[in-house]
C-alpha cells in the first residue's frame, strides 16, 4: 500500500520522469536516499510501470487526435481480446480500452489530420476481423490529457 510520501514522490514523477532525486527531495521534504529507495521499491513492485516521454505530437506530425468507438462482430474468427490486442499494435493507434455500453472497444487515434485518421479508420482498422461497426469522433481540443 501506498502512504503519503510515496504518492508525493509519484506526483512528482508524473509531472517529469526526468526529476533528480534530489530535485524530487527538495520539492517533497523527503530526505534523498529516501526517495531513492521508495523509486526503487515502486519500480519493482510494479507501481512504476516505467518511465517515459511525451512527445509533442504537433511537432511530430501527428496533431490531430480522434477517438473510434467500435462494436465487436462476433462469428468472425477472432475474440473481442484477439481483436483489442490487433488494434493495438496498430501504427496510430494510441490506446485501446474494452468498455461497457453500447460499443465494445474505444480506441484512441492520432494522425496528420482527419483525412489520414479517416485512412487508418477504413482501410485498415475496419478490415480487422471482429470489427463490426465503428463511430469516430474527432477531438476539437484537448484540455486535459493523462500522460
Amino acid at each position: 500500500m501506498l502512504d503519503e510520501k510515496d504518492r508525493l514522490i509519484l506526483e512528482e514523477l508524473r509531472a517529469d520522469s526526468k526529476k533528480t532525486t534530489k530535485t524530487i527531495a527538495e520539492n517533497t521534504g523527503i530526505p534523498r536516499t529516501t526517495v531513492h529507495d521508495r523509486v526503487h521499491k515502486m519500480e519493482h513492485s510494479g507501481v512504476i510501470k516505467r518511465f517515459t516521454i511525451v512527445p509533442n505530437y504537433e511537432l511530430i506530425g501527428e496533431p490531430t487526435t480522434a477517438f473510434v468507438f467500435i462494436s465487436y462482430a462476433g462469428g468472425s474468427g477472432a475474440n473481442q481480446r484477439e481483436l483489442a490486442s490487433a488494434l493495438s499494435s496498430m501504427k496510430g493507434v494510441y490506446e485501446v480500452h474494452m468498455i461497457s455500453g453500447d460499443w465494445d472497444i474505444l480506441a484512441k487515434v492520432r494522425g496528420e489530420n482527419v483525412e489520414r485518421i479517416g485512412e487508418l479508420v477504413t482501410e485498415k482498422l475496419r478490415e480487422l476481423p471482429g470489427v463490426g461497426k465503428t463511430v469516430t469522433c474527432a477531438v476539437f481540443k484537448t484540455v486535459k490529457e493523462e500522460t
